[in-house]
């Protein structure tokens, strides 16, 4: 694969082999690559940054529009519905016409957003903003992820998505230890100019050195209707459609914690903005390192419907436990045994993530950016929906947290076992008769 530039076609399935002799077709094929990986990365990186790097501010957003929690929360749930919305848009858009002019329109529209929200007077005008700023960023999303599907398959797929992770897990880790940076040299709206910053900083590389994955011999020529037919062929696909769920349902869990955490451990537990950016970014690292042994050690060892089901049992496993301990149960639980809990509920999700994209996304190449738009927009529209519910009894209690944790693993579990029926399949393929 060689650098493409702007405008031309990026497409293979595997990356370029190592060598130790360095011609110069190859170091140039090396350097595709890498600069393909870095900007994929980037994209997925962008949504946790609009996320994780504002959660700090939050009690501070309360108090300087005048606004509750809960109706503060909604600007989490507003970015949440609008990455979920967008994508199913820019999705069959970029099946159409291709990956880049979607994705630089997205961006584009995105950096604009984002600098509305920086200068919003009203939790209104913030809600109304990061709902756009939230339809913009799905084209990030979305695009990176059909184009992962463009270029891999199968385990190469999946070891790829565990890369992504690698890199857009960095984002998790760095965004509340800036965001609570920022807050010590200003105030929330600091962070939005920072993020304004770093989407347009991202755009035009995007423009610079991202070339087209999507053929025009493999792009469909139909409209709204064919793009309605191809989601609905889609999503009567069983397999699919468990895939689906339980990756979303997974995600509602870890976004409860994102939603719930800010107010849990500084509210309720007392601890700092910094010492919350602290705990979170190490949380990331967990999900960060688990997701490196999903693609450098298990796959191609271990089945993938295996490392899933691993995953998925234990963020069950770890739900339970912090039901358990927010509820007293076990007593008065402090700070220490909670952070323990959630992060083995994020680590395990190094393991749910990658896996199930890459197994959505085998069940669909014709229409990846079909495909990535109901993968993406099904696990935002559950994560959206969970963020209002930790809030429901109010700030002085975790107990709503590790409720909604516990019943989306438990839901991500039963459409794993029931729709995808990964036994049934395995014998099926190991014994066609």
């Amino acid at each position: 694969m060689t650098d493409p530039g702007p405008g031309k076609a990026v497409h293979e399935h595997t990356p370029a082999p190592p060598a130790a002799g360095t011609s110069p077709a190859t170091t140039a094929a090396r350097r595709a690559s890498l600069i393909v990986t870095l900007v994929l990365g980037g994209l997925t990186a962008l949504p946790p940054l609009s996320m994780d790097m504002y959660l700090p501010a939050l009690p501070e957003v309360t108090d300087s529009l005048h606004s509750p929690a809960a109706t503060v929360q909604l600007t989490l749930t507003a970015c949440l519905m609008g990455m979920a919305l967008g994508q199913l848009v820019v999705g069959p858009l970029s099946d159409r016409w291709g990956r880049r002019r979607p994705l630089l329109a997205g961006m584009l529209v995105y950096v604009v957003a984002t600098a509305v929200c920086a200068f919003a007077s009203s939790v209104e005008l913030l809600v109304a903003f990061r709902l756009v700023q939230g339809l913009a960023g799905a084209a990030g999303i979305v695009i990176a992820r059909a184009m992962v599907r463009d270029l891999y398959d199968g385990d190469a797929m999946a070891r790829f998505f565990s890369t992504l992770m690698l890199i857009s897990g960095v984002a998790p880790v760095v965004a509340p230890l800036i965001g609570g940076q920022i807050l010590r040299l200003t105030d929330w709206r600091g962070v939005f100019v920072v993020l304004a910053v770093i989407g347009a900083v991202l755009t035009v590389v995007v423009w610079r050195r991202l070339g087209e994955t999507l053929p025009p011999d493999r792009r469909h020529s139909g409209g709204l209707g064919e793009a309605l037919r191809t989601m609905r062929g889609l999503l009567a696909d069983r397999v699919f459609t468990g895939y689906t769920l339980a990756g979303g349902f997974a995600f509602a869990a870890l976004f409860a914690y994102i939603s719930a955490s800010p107010f849990v451990v500084q509210d309720i537990y007392g601890a700092s903005p910094q010492t919350f950016s602290l705990l979170f970014g190490l949380n990331s690292v967990g999900l960060v390192a688990v997701g490196q042994v999903n693609g450098k050690v298990l796959v191609g060892r271990v089945s993938l419907d295996k490392a899933l089901g691993a995953g998925l049992a234990v963020i069950t496993l770890a739900s339970a436990a912090l039901l358990l301990m927010t509820s007293g149960v076990l007593g008065h639980v402090g700070l220490v045994p909670v952070a323990a809990g959630l992060f083995v509920l994020m680590s395990a999700m190094g393991l749910a993530m990658p896996n199930t994209n890459t197994l959505a996304l085998m069940r669909s190449r014709d229409a990846a950016g079909s495909a990535s738009a109901l993968l993406g927009t099904s696990t935002f529209l559950l994560g959206a929906v969970a963020s209002p519910l930790v809030g429901i009894a109010g700030e002085h209690t975790a107990v709503p947290m590790a409720a909604v944790q516990l019943g989306c693993a438990l839901a991500a579990v039963l459409c794993f076992v029931v729709l995808c029926r990964p036994g049934r399949r395995a014998t099926a393929t190991a014994d066609p008769a």
